[in-house]
């Protein structure tokens, strides 16, 4: 008999051990699956404008505070020496294409013609030439001329062919038009030409500064009239949407949160309650940035995550300390 009532406490014992253990067997909730909070800031996310030729500020649309739409005009440079360059590029290029033109069209007929010409006199100065030196050649034996006289006559001659052969050979060219390298070659300056007026209407362009993404001005740096050089900032734009919070989690609870699970933002002062999604857990921990409020030591070691928030305002400002809330989790359903 008492050995039962021992082998009865000890299963009792057992079973009270295991409930205790389980919470329950799992009926009850687990201690630290309630609501949890976490703290963080709003992400300062900021873009600095700058124009990417340097000139001379002529105006700014734009002041601190103003909200600035995607692709609304900031500010401007002077452009007169970019139009300069622009004028300057556009007639490099037309004598460029005159070029090619000109050696693709090959010779007028005009010329060609002067060529034929300029053939024609030749052959008659050589034939007259041909035929004083067959009457002289053998009056120069006899003595009945005088040896200048024989070699002025072959030297005109000789003269005669030459020119003859420089005539045809000019004609020739001209018929044969022009060679395929001069025309690649006055292509590839056409292409140079282009090239170079692309690049001057590209820095005409780059002369209106042109706001990226939709936002707010925070910083005024230059004001008309200020020569600036290129990439220097001009303004600053602060990007409000889609707005995002940086908060912190610590180890433990890590395994509690998932990328698209829904959590609630609040800010002090402020008495609305914003919705929003987990985006991003970071995988690698760090310690505990002193701008974060958190109720453990700032010495622990924390994952950064990122909330988007779905409802924003302009209540929540860059950089406010929030407050997120993860709802607790909800236990499984049992049959």
């Amino acid at each position: 008999m008492n050995r039962r009532i021992i082998v009865l406490i000890v299963l009792a014992a057992a079973l009270v051990i295991a409930g205790v253990a389980t919470r329950g067997f799992g009926i009850f909730p687990r201690a630290g699956e309630g609501e949890l909070t976490l703290h963080g800031n709003v992400d300062i996310r900021e873009v600095d404008m700058a124009f990417r030729v340097g000139g001379r500020i002529s105006g700014i649309a734009v002041e601190e505070g103003a909200k600035v739409r995607q692709g609304q005009p900031l500010a401007m440079l002077d452009t007169a020496t970019l139009d300069s360059r622009i004028g300057q590029a556009d007639a490099q290029l037309a004598q460029a294409q005159a070029q090619l033109a000109k050696l693709r069209n090959g010779n007028r007929s005009q010329d060609i013609a002067q060529a034929r010409a300029r053939v024609a006199a030749a052959q008659a100065v050589m034939e007259n030439s041909e035929r004083d030196y067959r009457r002289r050649e053998p009056l120069v034996g006899p003595g009945a001329i005088s040896h200048d006289v024989w070699d002025k006559t072959v030297a005109d001659r000789d003269r005669a062919r030459a020119q003859l052969a420089e005539a045809r050979q000019g004609l020739s060219l001209l018929v044969a038009g022009s060679r395929i390298e001069d025309i690649d070659a006055a292509r590839a300056q056409v292409q140079a030409a282009a090239e170079a007026r692309r690049n001057a209407a590209t820095d005409l362009s780059d002369t209106r500064l042109i706001a990226a993404t939709a936002g707010t001005v925070v910083t005024r740096a230059r004001e008309p009239g200020a020569i600036v050089q290129p990439g220097e900032t001009v303004l600053t734009l602060s990007i409000d949407r889609p707005l995002r919070v940086r908060a912190y989690i610590d180890e433990t609870a890590l395994s509690r949160i998932s990328p698209g699970m829904a959590v609630e933002v609040t800010a002090d002062g402020n008495p609305r309650t914003y919705r929003g999604t987990i985006g991003y857990i970071s995988p690698r921990s760090e310690f505990t940035p002193k701008s974060v409020e958190t109720e453990s030591l700032r010495t622990d070691l924390v994952y950064r995550l990122r909330v988007i928030v779905t409802d924003p305002d302009d209540a929540l400002r860059q950089g406010q300390p929030v407050t997120v809330r993860v709802p607790a989790a909800r236990p499984a359903h049992r049959n």
